[in-house]
């Protein structure tokens, strides 16, 4: 007993810091291990990268304003529809058909190869392809994601790590409704969070049948109010008349290493937070320098 009591004594000495008399008890995290650090910086420079838009302007060679103006007058709102639809047909996805069998590895490059012909198509048609084309590469990109978290320790068959996945496709984009203080990662994780939470205690008690109740339909909107730039990115780049199916396909490789960089970067970080708690992981991310060349 007076063994177990020294342990738990030990424990709390090594968690908080005793406070002078009167004053208040401060906490101590637990220190990442040197290792774990060093993912977490690689991290941090994935998921605070410039950004798909800067990418795909390095390819086309013009500002993607310039590539808008190709685009008929209602483009933006068939984008915004479509990216909602490519949305829900990947929650049937991630809820349904997953494959939850572990691993350690991850198919990036046939992944890459199969976005890039779905791009092809895409490329070869336009825009009217984009009802047919986004849904097919947005679910090739939900099966890569899935098979990115599966590698970084996730559990596929919790439904939780599921939305988990569908999460990723809100990272590394502005939403029109974001404060311009609160484009961070954390930031929009925790925009997310009260959406994700709802959806994932409905879908635990429901199921996935009904994609038009309340909470499914405020889930994929958020999510879809940061995918849909993304995807608007992409329609601007592939408009400049010079691109053609060819670099449809290219655009559609970019389009997918983003997301693959996003999901790397937040299954990184999940995988950590296990390990150490939610609370200590961000305050180690947030403590980062804010300066990505400086993350060595």
């Amino acid at each position: 007993m007076i063994y177990k009591i020294r342990r738990v004594r030990h424990f709390c000495l090594t968690f908080f810091e005793l406070p002078p008399e009167g004053g208040q008890r401060k906490v101590k995290y637990m220190s990442l291990s040197q290792t774990d650090r060093e993912d977490l910086i690689y991290a941090k420079r994935l998921l605070e990268h410039p950004g798909l838009a800067v990418t795909l302007v390095n390819l086309v060679g013009v500002p993607l304003e310039k590539g808008l103006r190709y685009l008929p007058a209602e483009w933006f709102g068939t984008v915004q529809k479509v990216s909602k639809k490519a949305l829900v047909t990947a929650l049937n996805v991630a809820v349904s058909t997953l494959n939850r069998k572990p691993q350690t590895r991850s198919a990036d490059i046939l992944h890459k190869a199969a976005a890039a012909t779905s791009g092809c198509v895409g490329g070869f048609f336009g825009l009217p392809a984009l009802a047919v084309e986004l849904p097919v590469s947005t679910t090739i990109m939900l099966r890569s994601i899935a098979d990115i978290a599966r590698s970084e320790g996730e559990d596929l068959e919790r439904i939780e790590t599921r939305l988990g996945c569908l999460e990723v496709f809100a990272l590394g984009s502005r939403s029109k409704e974001d404060d311009s203080a609160e484009t961070g990662y954390y930031a929009v994780r925790t925009a997310l969070s009260g959406a994700v939470s709802e959806a994932a205690a409905y879908i635990a008690e429901k199921g996935i049948a009904e994609t038009g109740a309340p909470v499914i339909v405020r889930l994929i909107a958020r999510i879809s109010s940061y995918f849909g730039i993304a995807v608007s990115e992409k329609i601007a780049a592939s408009a400049v008349p010079v691109i053609g199916a060819a670099g449809s396909a290219a655009i559609n490789m970019i389009f997918i290493n983003h997301f693959q960089n996003m999901a790397r970067g937040h299954f990184i970080v999940r995988r950590l937070e296990r390990r150490y708690s939610i609370v200590a992981v961000k305050a180690e991310y947030d403590g980062l320098s804010k300066d990505l060349k400086l993350l060595q």
